[in-house]
């Protein structure tokens, strides 16, 4: 059975970084691309950025420049690094997998999900 589990929400002044953390068990993602996508109150889930089997990455234009993804396939690990938080970036973060090598920008493209971590940025 696939588990994935996000780690290191919280809350942050604006500017401030968090890491999120995504622990994947269950089969081997080395092969999958891994995503982080976000959901605001009242929003739509969308995407925030994504890591290849390769480790080539892709992101939001919203996010670009400050947000880093990695992965460690050693440990079926996937990282958010989040840096000059916003209060825009308020949302909860969810982690997910792609069967497939490629990064894909559309939830459905994903089969597995965590199950959230909240992310609260303060003005």
């Amino acid at each position: 059975q696939v588990h994935m589990v996000e780690s290191g929400g919280g809350l942050v002044q604006e500017g401030g970084s968090l890491r999120l953390s995504c622990a994947a068990s269950g089969r081997t993602f080395s092969s999958d691309a891994m995503g982080w996508f976000r959901q605001a109150p009242g929003k739509e889930r969308e995407f925030v950025g994504g890591v290849g089997h390769t480790g080539a990455t892709a992101y939001a234009d919203s996010v670009r420049g400050r947000f880093t993804i990695s992965r460690d396939n050693f440990k079926n690990m996937v990282y958010l690094q989040m840096n000059n938080l916003k209060p825009e970036d308020t949302a909860v973060y969810y982690c997910a997998a792609r069967i497939g090598l490629a990064v894909a920008r559309h939830r459905a493209e994903y089969a597995y999900w965590g199950q959230g971590t909240q992310v609260t940025v303060s003005s």
